[in-house]
Formats: C-alpha cells, structure tokens, sequence
C-alpha cells in the first residue's frame, strides 16, 4: 500500500476506536449531567478524562506502532500530555459554545469539540507517537 493509503487505514482504525472513545465520552457526560445534575462542563471533564484511558490502552494497540525509540512510560506521558491539551480544547470550547448558546445546547457544543479534538488527537499522536509518522 502507498502512504495516503496507509494513512487513510490509519485513520480509519482511528476512528473506530475513536467513536467507541466518543460513546464512553458522551455516555458519561449525558449520564453526570442529567442523572445527578453535574454542570455540562464538569461533566464533560470528567467523561473526556475517563475516555482518554480507553483510548490510548486501543491507540497504541491498533492504531500506532510503538516506537523503539519511546519507552512505554515516556510513550504514556506524551500521550497524556497531549490529550491534556485536547481536555483544554474541549473545555474551552464546551465553555464558549455553552455560554454563547445556553447550557441546553451542551450536547451540539460536545460534537463541535469533539471534532476538533479528533483532529488534534490524530495528527499529534501520528507526529509525536507513531513509528510510522513519515
């Protein structure tokens, strides 16, 4: 396979593990904000942070090829550095777009985050942790 092809199976195994990540994500903010009343953004916090761990254990198992170069704990810290900036994206912007357009709107402010997020998280983690970033 040529490398836009191997790039775009990439993405795609990305993507499956990612709408799994999604599910775990919504599941739990949907159930923090309307079971217990929790704030959107502090849910959506909670649920970010808790799907992060489902995803790197799937990422570096299907998605990325560990690097030679990375122990597994440096590999671990990168990746979380890396999502940590993808939780300050997402809560910057499920802050904006709630403020913007009420608290009501969480759930269409979440896929815009969402979106954005993914790209992040893809081409972050295809830079910084994939033995194959060329």
């Amino acid at each position: 396979m040529g490398g836009l092809e191997n790039l775009v199976t990439q993405f795609m195994k990305f993507g499956i593990v990612g709408a799994i990540a999604t599910g775990i994500d919504f599941g739990i903010m949907i159930f923090l904000t309307e079971v217990f009343g929790v704030d959107p953004v502090i849910s959506s916090g909670i649920s970010f942070c808790t799907s992060t761990v489902f995803n790197y254990l799937a990422s570096m198992r299907f998605v990325f090829r560990h690097r030679e170069d990375l122990s597994k704990g440096r590999e671990f810290i990168i990746f979380v550095v890396l999502s940590l900036i993808g939780l300050g994206l997402n809560q910057l912007i499920m802050w904006g777009g709630t403020a913007a357009l009420g608290e009501r709107w969480y759930i269409l402010v979440k896929v815009l985050a969402t979106g954005i997020v993914m790209l992040w998280n893809f081409f972050s983690r295809k830079h910084w942790l994939d033995a194959d970033r060329k």
